[in-house]
């Protein structure tokens, strides 16, 4: 018999092939960037490869797809997209929640950069020197990124560039004419016939920009947001993204009937970002539960992004965090930093703080406001040498003093510098056990990363081997089946990428190669990496032995190479409908 050549063949693995069907130990050949054949142990056939991976002891599965995340200005100057990279991530969704950094009208560089900067957490100086800003339309920079990236990237429009293009300053707080709207409608659609995968938008209390205003999206009436959604169901393949308040709070019934009906005007899913699960807060598990129930009862497609695993924040009285959001923090932590430490001096203002931080309108952001369980992380005054990694109320009790004022006390020796790392208050097993029951829905989607936004305080993107490393060696809630479909191929369905997201012939070749006995992530570090030398937070993989894009190893043990085979995934043509329940396409 005949040997057939392929580029690629690997051969000996435990092949998981995001189907959620049992794995099966055989070989896959690949050519071209794309899978030629999968063949089972024992099935007839021969093959060679140019380069053979043997994988004995290996599991073998599709690239994963990482639905949320911001690389939009990252992978200008960091092609690689780590460190989701590392963690078999080799597709990335962008532009989400109403922010992308195109189109770009002739003077709103300056407010984007400083939107996003606020917003998304991205150090203003990487965002000032990591790029030129010298696009205009969304085809201009989607082209910049054409055959530069190690990972294939689609990106959603953003409905707050979109409003500034066309309104330009007005578009902060004013409504919208019927003529603007109609530009933004055109300007929609001319940004997905150059490859934009649809709409993201934001209603969220929580996004400000720059100067601390409601960022654009904020105050568009429902005409002009479902007249944008209309726009997005004119164009094949495409999608939707939305944040709004409920998203932390729990729906009202008017945000369900706007979700449902952005979907149906589009005629496709909608999803939001992020449902966090916590068996303190019953109700609202119900509450964000039931929506996309009640959605898919009148035929839309409203789907939650929930994360499987914790991802820790960290928190800061210097840059801006979660605890912003307690009622009364911001017009303190916003001050100028000698002003903020002597405010934070005051008794009288440390009791309004502690108050504000416990009173019924903190809502969810009471979950950041538990100061006995922050633990230090690093500091750097003489004053607080050996604190670190130990909790506040440890050192309180031994100092005598409240938890509250001891933190206050560290953070102000430090000059407001202190890394702090709150234990997460829903670790456990009654929260895991809701988290399972929200995975079993059909209306909920494993990720939310966020990877590339929020540098400085957390880092999602080593989810996908945290979740298999928890489910092959920690709490075991899912069979490594279930896990890998739930990375690869359900967020590929979702978002209707083309022939990815599955171990199958004629699929593109996405593959990640890894150690079930030891896949993980690293431990969370600092790097200072940026463009202008700003720091991130980051995290290694562990047991990864290839990540594989279009054919070429993205990531050899642990660790990239230069190649640089992603794809920008354009709708219509890298993407297909996806239809709604009751057909509309």
């Amino acid at each position: 018999m005949a040997s057939e050549s392929v580029d690629v063949l690997i051969r000996g693995a435990e092949i998981v092939d995001g189907t959620g069907r049992p794995g099966f130990r055989g070989e896959v050949g690949v050519a071209d960037g794309q899978i030629v054949f999968v063949r089972r142990e024992g099935e007839s056939g021969a093959a060679s490869g140019r380069e053979t991976i043997e994988a004995d002891g290996l599991v073998l599965t599709p690239g994963f797809v990482d639905p949320h995340t911001h690389y939009d200005a990252q992978l200008c100057w960091d092609p690689a997209a780590s460190p989701s990279n590392l963690h078999g991530v080799t597709t990335v969704i962008g532009g989400n929640c109403g922010f992308s950094i195109a189109p770009l009208g002739p003077d709103d560089a300056d407010y984007l950069r400083r939107m996003m900067a606020v917003v998304e957490g991205m150090p203003l100086e990487a965002l000032e020197q990591g790029l030129d800003w010298r696009w205009r339309s969304f085809g201009d920079w989607l082209g910049r990124l054409d055959g530069q990236t190690a990972v294939n990237a689609a990106f959603l429009v953003g409905h707050c560039a979109i409003r500034r293009s066309v309104m330009g300053a007005r578009a902060v707080g004013e409504r919208a004419s019927e003529d603007e709207i109609a530009r933004m409608r055109a300007l929609l659609g001319e940004s997905i016939e150059a490859g934009a995968i649809g709409l993201s938008t934001s209603r969220s209390f929580t996004h400000r920009d720059g100067d601390g205003e409601p960022v654009p999206s904020r105050a568009a009436s429902e005409d002009e947001l479902l007249a944008l959604c209309d726009e997005t169901g004119q164009h094949a393949g495409t999608t939707l993204e939305f944040i709004t308040d409920g998203c932390l709070h729990g729906f009202s019934d008017a945000e369900v009937d706007l979700m449902t009906r952005m979907s149906l005007r589009a005629g496709r899913p909608l999803n939001w970002n992020v449902f966090t699960i916590d068996s303190k807060e019953p109700e609202r598990f119900e509450n964000q539960l039931r929506a996309q129930e009640r959605a898919a009862e009148k035929g839309a497609t409203v789907v939650a992004l929930t994360m499987p695993t914790l991802v820790g924040l960290t928190m800061s009285f210097l840059h801006y965090s979660p605890i912003h959001q307690l009622p009364g923090w911001r017009d303190v932590l916003t001050r100028p930093v000698p002003e903020r430490i002597a405010a934070l001096r005051d008794p009288a203002v440390r009791k309004r703080l502690l108050e504000g931080s416990r009173s019924p309108e903190a809502g969810v952001f009471a979950r950041v406001a538990d100061f006995a369980n922050f633990r230090i992380g690093e500091t750097h005054a003489e004053a607080n040498a050996g604190l670190v990694g130990r909790l506040v109320r440890e050192i309180a009790a031994e100092r005598g003093r409240s938890d509250f004022d001891v933190l206050l006390d560290i953070v102000i020796e430090d000059e407001l510098r202190t890394t702090l790392w709150p234990v997460p208050p829903d670790d456990d097993d009654a929260s895991w056990q809701l988290r399972l029951r929200a995975w079993e829905s059909p209306h909920t989607l494993l990720g939310g990363s966020d990877a590339g936004a929020h540098l400085d305080r957390m880092c999602g993107a080593p989810y996908t081997t945290d979740f298999l490393a928890d489910c092959l060696r920690g709490r075991k809630l899912w069979p490594l089946e279930r896990a890998v479909q739930a990375l690869s191929d359900r967020p590929a369905r979702l978002f209707g990428l083309r022939d990815r997201g599955r171990i199958a012939a004629g699929h593109h070749a996405d593959l990640v190669l890894f150690d079930p006995a030891t896949v993980g992530s690293g431990e969370i570090h600092e790097r200072d990496d940026l463009p202008g030398d700003s720091s991130r937070l980051f995290a290694e993989s562990t047991g990864i032995a290839r990540v594989i894009v279009a054919g070429t190893t993205i990531v050899r043990d642990g660790r990239a190479t230069d190649a640089r085979p992603g794809r920008i995934l354009r709708a219509g043509r890298d993407t297909e409908t996806v239809a709604l329940p009751g057909g509309r396409a």
